[in-house]
């Protein structure tokens, strides 16, 4: 690889051509794709245009910029977008959801029978959606009865129809106790071995959407009590993650809490949100 272009196998990946893809998924995703990922986008776009039948990347923009190229922006997000993800991921969020935020709502809720509500606004393949479920049913079985939703949504379709599936091999089903496999997966069996599959006992609570999360509306239930945003805004430049944060805070209930990734934080941004705690951020219950 040079400083002017990307090759993988026979696709050169030129400077003009990776600027122009650069701007095309930013403007459709927000997603801010800086020089030093030109040879990742080389090497994720090289199977879509053996797929394509195309000689090269010129090509590929061509057809981007072309009256058939809208069918392709969707692919293209596709493949650009990151979905690194794992069961339990960063445990200290989920200690201070299962510690704090859930009995300091169950103490408030009394006998209502209004449903805890909670968001994984970036889920990729499932695994921090049926987390989350995980974390409430055992937090039901250890202190009552406990209605709840989770909403889940990604950009990426090709990674949505992963995670509704809710099927997992046993390398990636690495949880803290292992009767939590037992209790919550179905071991697959013969042409599945090898397999786990979510109980419908937590499928059934979580609903799946794709969307964009710059898009104007979102199709995910409002006041949500919790919003988990993890590792998305690393991705965004400062004022796509003011016009974000702003987003999801009039999504929040008076005193819900925003969640966001470990290296992420909110101090280069102006924003109505109260940190209670490294990557943890709480709306003004008044």
């Amino acid at each position: 690889m040079t400083a002017m272009s990307a090759v993988v196998g026979q696709f050169n990946l030129s400077q003009e051509a990776y600027e122009f893809i650069a701007k095309l998924v930013y403007a459709q995703s927000r997603i801010r794709l800086g020089p030093d990922k030109q040879a990742l986008v080389s090497g994720r776009l090289a199977k879509r245009l053996r797929h394509l039948r195309l000689r090269d990347f010129d090509e590929y923009c061509v057809l981007l910029q072309s009256a058939a190229g809208a069918a392709e922006i969707g692919p293209l997000v596709d493949v650009i977008s990151t979905n690194h993800t794992h069961f339990f991921r960063e445990s200290g969020s989920l200690d201070f959801l299962r510690d704090h935020i859930l009995p300091e709502w169950k103490a408030r809720q009394g006998a209502s029978r209004e449903p805890f509500r909670i968001w994984s606004a970036a889920c990729s393949s499932g695994e921090e959606p049926y987390t989350l479920a995980i974390v409430l049913a055992e937090f039901a079985r250890a202190n009552g009865a406990l209605a709840w939703q989770i909403e889940a949504s990604d950009i990426s379709t090709r990674i949505l129809a992963q995670a509704r599936a809710g099927v997992f091999t046993t390398e990636r089903v690495k949880l803290p106790d292992p009767t939590l496999l037992s209790r919550y997966f179905q071991k697959g069996v013969g042409a599945n071995a090898g397999q786990f599959r979510v109980k419908d006992a937590l499928t059934q609570s979580v609903r799946f959407h794709q969307l964009n999360l710059l898009q104007a509306q979102y199709p995910v239930e409002p006041h949500q009590h919790v919003i988990f945003c993890r590792n998305v805004m690393i991705y965004f430049d400062q004022e796509t993650q003011q016009q974000l944060v702003a987003k999801l805070h009039a999504h929040l209930v008076p005193g819900g809490y925003l969640v966001v990734g470990h290296s992420e934080s909110l101090l280069s941004i102006s924003h109505k949100l109260k940190q209670v705690r490294p990557a943890i951020y709480r709306r003004d219950p008044a």
